[in-house]
């Protein structure tokens, strides 16, 4: 109460306020306050010599100039070069000397050291243009960042990872990783992905895209908000944000989206799709990685001088190595058209193939090749049974898109309300399903053979609202148990299993008749398609969506297509059913892409064909 009423400080008081000021501002300040401290210790030292007369026959000026240079270099004057009191005092700024000296050199010090921390930090601003900026970094998930690298096939390319955590660290992790090429420049940064003038230092106004790594839609959307706030207040337009959002309830409004350049997936919905039909589909997990990765062939946009006045059905069986997908024609890509679409000049041809230049138009085959393009009737897979471990959000979505023979599915391990599962029921009800729910201890070997050998196909779904790391510890305790007992009861079901992160899939990934949906992994493939790829966005989220062409794996007996077989005859035949051949599946999970036209293939009932299409 007594200092509240206080209008003036002491001398003390506001030197100690004043001091406190200055060593707040840092080394520079320091420096200043000790060099005026020094100058005038000196002038104030050479006034006493001087008052006191003990400079003998030497005027002033000299006696000011020697006490400087004594500060500045703590030199003492010899026993005759004045007198004893001369030298006393020349002998006190010279002790003072060694001290502004020693402070000097300790705040000089202490000034690189912070540097160089700093330094090490990665605080300091990036200076590069037409750079990608990939916005958080997780120990274990290195496929964004390997795919960014595949894309660039060699030709100069720079990555900036960011995220608030030490620069040397992520460093070391992904030099130890991922396979960095001479070509390839990995710059990190010490960054608060949430905020924008943390993320200023990354130079997203120059770069080319920005990628927010897949993690909790709560962190990735103040990123994707953050990044627009700076890209707005630098007046930077033409810069992409791709990001992945989990929960569509998470999605961005379309509005914003556009006006903001954002690209964003809802993985959530992709993955529930994805598992439906992996579990009687083993290997389109696989499938999925390998049309979307950039091992291999990839989809480009190309110019194919010749094609006016033909059909897709002619390009179809003339284009060799190159799977012709679709046909872009004023600003938007028609995927899949029909045979008897007609081509123009100016048209550009959507085409799945290992380069962009790999493409070949050969002439067209003769007539009677193109006489018939139709094809048996697909055969009616018969009915089988599917066993659903776990729960989470996209369950309703999983059992809506359960393949058509799927006739019963069984529910297991989970914790499900009446209500909920009354409007399960309702949603198998619909899909022709009957669902039944199994009380089951997934610790128990007995409980889960019973199980286990009454279905054909496993489903392990992923506990989204449990920490990730123990929901997929918990799937893969699950998983290994299922394993032993189909080896050791010799039982033939396969699995499809959910898991969040790709690093924990490596773990286990070892495994017969297993398909892994990882959430991060298959992220980063949709990630760097997007990113490398901006003008192919509407392909993929068909692709990726439930609306449209999909990709399929059908099997050459449900198609009656089982023994030999051209490219080119293949190719016509599924495009007189309005699919489009993109590889092949043997019956040991072996993939093939992007056949040339020529190859003979001799099909097996159990092979199957890699198809995009409308179911």
């Amino acid at each position: 109460n007594e200092n509240k009423g206080r209008q003036s400080f002491s001398l003390k008081e506001r030197f100690a306020y004043w001091f406190d000021n200055q060593m707040a501002k840092g080394s520079l300040a320091l420096i200043h306050v000790l060099i005026a401290a020094s100058v005038a210790f000196a002038i104030m030292m050479a006034g006493i010599i001087v008052m006191l007369g003990l400079h003998g026959d030497g005027d002033g000026t000299s006696v000011f100039w020697n006490s400087i240079a004594t500060v500045i270099n703590a030199w003492m004057p010899y026993s005759d070069e004045g007198s004893t009191g001369y030298l006393i005092m020349m002998s006190v700024i010279a002790i003072a000397g060694v001290l502004f000296t020693s402070v000097l050199i300790g705040i000089i010090t202490s000034a690189i050291e912070e540097k160089i921390d700093d330094l090490k930090k990665g605080n300091s601003f990036v200076l590069e243009k037409e750079h990608f900026v990939v916005l958080g970094f997780y120990p274990g998930e290195y496929t964004l960042i390997e795919q960014l690298i595949l894309a660039a096939a060699g030709k100069p390319l720079c990555i900036v990872v960011a995220e608030d955590m030490d620069r040397g660290e992520m460093e070391e992790y992904i030099r130890d990783n991922v396979d960095i090429p001479k070509t390839t420049r990995i710059v990190c940064r010490t960054v608060d992905i949430t905020n924008p003038v943390s993320i200023e230092k990354c130079s997203v106004e120059t770069c080319r895209t920005v990628i927010i790594s897949p993690t909790e839609d709560a962190r990735t959307t103040k990123s994707i908000l953050a990044v627009s706030a700076l890209l707005q207040e630098k007046n930077a337009e033409g810069v992409n944000i791709n990001a992945i959002i989990s929960k569509p309830e998470h999605r961005f409004p379309t509005s914003i989206a556009e006006a903001h350049n954002i690209a964003t997936l809802q993985t959530n919905n992709i993955l529930a799709k994805m598992i439906a039909h992996s579990c009687t589909q083993t290997g389109l997990s696989q499938t999925f990685r390998e049309t979307f990765n950039y091992e291999g062939s990839e989809f480009y946009l190309i110019d194919v001088p010749g094609v006016e006045g033909r059909t897709f059905g002619d390009l179809m069986v003339c284009l060799n190595y190159a799977v012709p997908a679709g046909v872009f024609r004023d600003g938007k890509i028609k995927l899949n058209p029909p045979a008897d679409y007609s081509l123009q000049n100016e048209d550009r041809i959507l085409v799945f193939a290992e380069s962009s230049d790999s493409a070949k138009l050969e002439e067209l085959p003769e007539s009677e090749f193109q006489a018939d393009g139709k094809v048996a009737e697909v055969r009616q897979e018969a009915p089988t049974d599917a066993l659903i471990f776990g729960r989470n959000e996209t369950l309703p979505l999983i059992l809506k898109e359960l393949p058509e023979n799927v006739s019963r599915v069984l529910m297991a391990g989970a914790e499900i309300t009446e209500k909920e599962w009354e409007r399960l029921q309702n949603i198998a009800s619909g899909s022709g399903i009957e669902l039944e729910r199994c009380e089951c201890d997934t610790h128990s070997e007995e409980e889960l053979y019973e199980l286990a050998r009454k279905t054909e196909h496993i489903v392990i779904l992923n506990e989204h609202d449990k920490d990730q790391e123990d929901a997929d510890m918990d799937a893969i305790f699950l998983l290994l148990n299922l394993r032993d007992i189909r080896t050791r009861y010799h039982l033939s079901y396969n699995i499809t299993m959910e898991m969040q992160k790709e690093h924990n899939q490596n773990l286990v990934g070892q495994g017969d008749h297993t398909d892994f949906l990882v959430a991060t992994s298959m992220s980063s493939l949709f990630l760097a398609q997007f990113a490398e790829n901006p003008e192919l966005r509407d392909v993929f989220r068909e692709i990726l969506s439930n609306e449209g062409n999909e990709l399929y794996l059908k099997k050459a007996s449900d198609l009656r297509l089982t023994g030999r077989h051209s490219i080119r005859e293949l190719r016509w035949k599924l495009l007189a059913r309005r699919y489009i051949l993109i590889g092949y599946l043997d019956n040991n999970k072996n993939s093939t892409f992007n056949m040339p036209l020529d190859e003979v293939l001799t099909l097996e009932g159990e092979d199957s064909l890699i198809v995009l299409g409308e179911e």
